[in-house]
């Protein structure tokens, strides 16, 4: 079967079942579920359907052509959609069988939910929502960093965090922060953090940032990787073009979900 075809067949039966397993999809098709569960990566990648928690079901509700809405009375989180498309297309990247690094962040988190429909794999973190989001991917392993609690991002920091990772090394880090501009490139306001970040950084071959539009043009008090560094951007299509153009210019491969 060729892959469009193949793929073509996927998106159907999820259509017309909603919600599905891998494994009956592997049985509907007659492909193994490892194949059902890269090719279910790269269509939620493309955003046209949703993966879940040991399947896969319909994209919910329809996608907005650029807007971004703002918080409603409520409170809700203006950014909670885009962030799950960049969480997409950064898994997109991952190949399995390889070791990884993600720090800590709610788009890191949401990366670590789509790499959890993953085959083996080995994630290093020093986040808890990130081994949060792993607890249940038995065939991920993961290497939980230890150091000082920060509660106010969930993560380990500090010396001994720095300590545990020297040494490591992995294929990508994944790394979050609180702006991201040309000049400086990724930076966060605590130097606790940034100084956990770097150790995080300095144990990924590949270089990804994750970060929506609102953190754009951005620049806090500490770097945490200088933009010569960052290897690829992944943010929303809301993003200002200008902002996108001086980081290309600078060397980065940035890519839009």
């Amino acid at each position: 079967m060729l892959i469009a075809e193949r793929r073509r067949r996927l998106l159907a039966h999820v259509r017309d079942h909603g919600y599905v397993s891998f494994r009956d999809l592997a049985a509907a098709l007659g492909i193994s579920e490892s194949t059902v569960r890269r090719d279910l990566r790269l269509l939620a990648a493309e955003g046209v359907l949703a993966l879940t928690r040991g399947g896969a079901g319909p994209r919910p509700g329809p996608k907005p052509a650029r807007a971004i809405p703002a918080a409603g009375p409520n409170g809700a989180d203006p950014v909670a959609g885009p962030r799950e498309a960049i969480a997409a297309r950064a898994a997109a990247l991952v190949a399995e069988g390889s070791a990884v690094l993600l720090g800590p962040g709610r788009t890191t988190s949401a990366l670590a939910r789509h790499l959890a429909v993953l085959g083996q794999l080995t994630v290093v973190t020093n986040s808890i929502s990130v081994t949060n989001a792993l607890l249940d991917a038995p065939q991920i392993d993961v290497v939980l960093i230890g150091g000082a609690l920060r509660r106010s991002i969930g993560a380990a920091v500090g010396p001994i965090a720095e300590v545990a990772l020297t040494g490591l090394r992995g294929a990508q880090v994944f790394l979050s922060g609180d702006g991201v501009t040309a000049e400086r490139g990724l930076t966060t306001p605590n130097v606790f953090a940034a100084a956990t970040d770097q150790a995080l950084m300095a144990a990924g071959q590949q270089v990804v940032v994750l970060a929506d539009h609102t953190k754009l043009g951005r620049d806090t008090m500490c770097q945490t990787v200088p933009a010569e560094r960052i290897d690829v951007l992944v943010t929303d299509e809301a993003a200002d073009e200008e902002i996108l153009d001086r980081l290309r210019v600078a060397g980065v491969d940035v890519q839009v979900a």
